[in-house]
């Protein structure tokens, strides 16, 4: 049995969630700008190892701290996954993210592993500061970066694009920190979310998204489609009602998945302007 729970083990240590939708994320990118299958399967298989090296970089970091405090949830803290197996996954993965990044042609290739740095250096101790944001913020920005640079002739996207991106980092790791406060307390993490606290990091997280939406929906150089006004009439419906629960009761997870479908409207908005992203 323990042989055929490493696997799975392994898995859950990755952050599965955001590992997942980050690589979606770029193919659905890749198909939006039109990029040829190919580069578009090796986008994603770079897209895919990096981000998997940087959520085992996390429990790798954080191993003795998660130990400490008898963190169940982390398979490495509960022994379900050695070190020793950590160890040669995140090499295979590094090693991997480097060529399959480069492979995309060097523009494109060192803007991803520049945002994969940053996912390093968040977990290497940046989140534990008041910059906690600048790394989410830095690479949700280059992921359409890499899209538009891998392109048969590489172009850098428009700057509003770059700034949704980091306006739905900052926004994704605030409200994405909130539901872990209390335990990320206990192993000394100190980042921004921690410092405003739950009601300041969803009240933060929910102006970082409708100024996302704005931007998208006038960003673009062309006049705003029916898609823009809606989204944005639905942002703002949507904050509208899941603000006062969050400053009434931040402990509750409606504000955190309103915000989050806040993201996900933002994202849509994003890919449907395809070719404008440039």
């Amino acid at each position: 049995m323990e042989r055929a729970a490493t696997p799975v083990a392994l898995a859950r240590a990755s952050h599965p969630v955001p590992t997942l939708a980050v690589t979606v994320f770029s193919a659905l990118l890749a198909a939006s700008t039109a990029t040829p299958l190919g580069t578009g399967i090796l986008l994603v298989a770079a897209v895919l190892a990096g981000q998997l090296s940087v959520g085992w970089s996390n429990d790798r970091i954080d191993a003795a701290r998660d130990r400490a405090v008898g963190r169940t949830d982390k398979p490495v803290a509960t022994g379900a996954v050695t070190l020793r197996t950590l160890d040669a996954a995140l090499v295979a993965t590094a090693a991997a993210c480097v060529g399959l990044s480069l492979a995309l042609g060097w523009r494109a290739g060192l803007t991803h592993l520049g945002a994969v740095a940053c996912g390093w250096l968040y977990n290497a101790g940046v989140k534990t500061t008041v910059l906690s944001w600048l790394p989410y913020a830095v690479a949700f920005a280059a992921l359409p970066a890499v899209a538009t640079l891998a392109l048969p002739t590489p172009v850098a996207p428009a700057g509003w694009v770059l700034a949704t991106g980091a306006l739905l980092g900052s926004a994704a790791h605030l409200a994405n920190a909130v539901p872990d406060l209390a335990e990320d307390r206990r192993t000394g993490v100190r980042g921004l979310p921690h410092r405003l606290g739950a009601r300041g990091s969803l009240a933060l997280a929910a102006a970082l998204l409708l100024a996302a939406s704005v931007v998208v929906a006038i960003g673009p150089r062309r006049p705003p489609l029916l898609a823009s006004w809606i989204g944005l009439g639905l942002d703002a419906a949507l904050v509208l009602a899941a603000l006062p629960t969050a400053l009434q009761r931040p402990a509750s997870r409606a504000p955190f998945q309103g915000i989050m479908a806040v993201a996900g409207i933002d994202l849509v908005l994003l890919l449907l302007t395809g070719r404008h992203l440039h």
